[in-house]
């Protein structure tokens, strides 16, 4: 069973305890009764980004490609309108690790930009487990990224590893 975990920038949707238990049987008796992470386990979050998060983020990162802040350069690229910069919108992922794994350590990305993303675009970003390697008293795990916006069309596929410090899973709040 997979356990999925959404939340959005603004409000957080906790699983109840009972959509776990069935997995709970294959747990050993140490691990915790809800939030262990899995091959096969996902954690999405949404976002739809503005013209400031370009502006800090360019502030933030010293670039300041026309692209992404004149329309007529993003036209005359091909946009039809000033695209966020992929990388922000990628940034998603290390966040979406991180905020549910303190202390992981994001050590590979690899990432196809599909299509672009605009000022005002829901963006659902989703992380998933594929794979779970213990090695000491950490965890590498690999995981299949995806972002998507308008409910179905994929903007950035790609890939992750982060070694994790535990794979309890933290709910997080983010409103």
């Amino acid at each position: 069973m997979r356990h999925t975990i959404t939340y959005s920038t603004a409000a957080v949707m906790k699983q109840p305890l009972w959509n776990f238990v069935s997995s709970l049987k294959h747990c050993s008796s140490s691990a915790s009764s809800a939030g262990v992470l899995r091959a096969g386990d996902v954690l999405k979050q949404t976002r739809t980004f503005s013209k400031s998060d370009i502006t800090e983020y360019s502030k933030l990162t010293h670039d300041f490609n026309p692209l992404h802040f004149d329309l007529d350069c993003a036209r005359k690229s091909g946009f039809a309108d000033v695209p966020v910069p992929g990388m922000l919108v990628a940034s998603l992922f290390p966040k979406i690790i991180a905020s549910h794994f303190p202390g992981a350590v994001y050590v590979k990305q690899s990432l196809d930009f599909k299509a672009p993303v605009f000022v005002g675009d829901v963006i659902t970003c989703r992380v998933q487990a594929s794979n779970i390697r213990q090695i000491k008293h950490k965890f590498m795990v690999k995981l299949e990224t995806t972002c998507w916006k308008e409910g179905e069309i994929v903007v950035i596929d790609g890939g992750a590893t982060a070694i994790l410090p535990s794979l309890a899973v933290k709910l997080v709040d983010n409103s």
